[in-house]
C-alpha cells in the first residue's frame, strides 16, 4: 500500500491530506541513490515536512465530526504525489519532478533514468493519486462535497531548490486555486491561523485531477506551516507550538464540516 487511509466520521466532507510527512524509502528507491548516508539524512531533514501528521491527527482528534485523513506512507524521494506529470511542472528544471533526481540543495540524488521513474510513478504515484479521486468522489456521494486540507510545513529560511525564495515566508501561507478555493474557505482559514499570505511563497492547492477545474464541489486549501512555529530545524522536534496549531487546524475543520 503506499498511502495509508484514517477513516472519519460518515458525514464529514474534510479530507485532511498530508503528503509529505514520512521519511520511510522502498528498498528500489534507497538502492537508486548516490548518496551517502548521512547526505541522505540532511536531504530527509530538509525535505519532509516533519511531524504534520501528528498535527494532522491532533487536530482531526479535537473535533466532533471526525475529518478522513489520507497519508503518504513513504518519502518523497520515492515519488513526489502532488507534482505534475510532463513539462507543466515547473519543478523539472530544478530536477524535482515527480521521481526526484536532485535534491534541496542541487546535489545530485540520483541518475535520470525514465525506466526506472515511470516504474515507480506505475508502482506509487498513480495508485496514490487514484485512492484519494476515489475517496474525493465517495466523500461527494455521501455528503455532497469533498473539502481537501493539504496540510504541509516549510522552512524558515529558503532553501536553494526553491524557484520563488525571495517572496515572503508569512507563519502561515495559504495556497489557493481560483475554481476549488472560494471566500469562504480562506476565511475560515484566516480565523483559525491568524498571521498569513496566500500563494507566498508556495502556491496552489491538491486537487484530483479529474475533478480539477470542472467540478465545484470539491473545494481544497493548501496550509504551508512555517517550521520555527511548531518545531526545531531541520529535522528536529516539535515543540508546544504544534499543540496551538492544531488548534487552529481543529477550528478551521470544524467550520468546514458546518457548511
Amino acid at each position: 500500500m503506499v498511502f495509508d487511509l484514517q477513516p472519519g466520521d460518515p458525514l464529514s466532507p474534510v479530507i485532511l491530506h498530508v503528503p509529505h510527512a514520512s521519511r520511510a524509502l522502498t528498498g528500489v528507491a534507497r538502492d537508486s541513490l548516490l548518496i551517502t548516508d548521512s547526505e541522505l539524512t540532511s536531504e530527509l531533514d530538509h525535505l519532509t515536512d516533519a511531524h504534520t501528521d501528528v498535527l494532522a491527527s491532533r487536530a482531526a482528534s479535537a473535533v466532533a465530526v471526525r475529518p478522513w485523513i489520507f497519508a503518504n506512507r513513504w518519502s518523497r524521494l520515492v515519488v513526489d504525489p502532488e507534482r505534475f506529470l510532463g513539462p507543466a511542472e515547473e519543478m523539472l528544471a530544478v530536477g524535482m519532478g515527480a521521481v526526484y533526481t536532485h535534491g534541496f540543495a542541487g546535489r545530485k540524488l540520483r541518475d535520470d533514468d525514465p525506466v526506472r521513474a515511470e516504474a515507480a510513478l506505475q508502482a506509487h504515484y498513480h495508485p496514490y493519486a487514484r485512492g484519494l479521486a476515489d475517496l474525493v468522489a465517495e466523500r461527494i456521494a455521501t455528503t455532497g462535497r469533498a473539502v481537501i486540507l493539504d496540510v504541509h510545513s516549510y522552512p524558515t529560511r529558503a532553501l536553494p531548490y526553491e524557484l520563488h525564495g525571495d517572496d515572503p515566508r508569512p507563519p502561515v501561507c495559504l495556497g489557493t486555486d481560483d475554481f476549488h478555493t472560494p471566500p469562504a474557505l480562506i476565511a475560515a482559514a484566516v480565523s483559525a491561523f491568524g498571521e498569513f499570505a496566500c500563494n507566498t511563497p508556495f502556491a496552489g492547492c491538491y486537487v484530483p485531477s479529474d475533478r480539477w477545474q470542472v467540478d465545484d464541489r470539491v473545494w481544497s486549501l493548501m496550509i504551508e506551516i512555517r517550521r520555527d512555529w511548531y518545531m526545531a530545524e531541520p529535522g528536529g522536534a516539535f515543540h508546544a507550538g504544534l499543540d496551538v496549531l492544531a488548534g487552529g487546524l481543529a477550528g478551521l475543520i470544524a467550520v468546514a464540516s458546518s457548511w
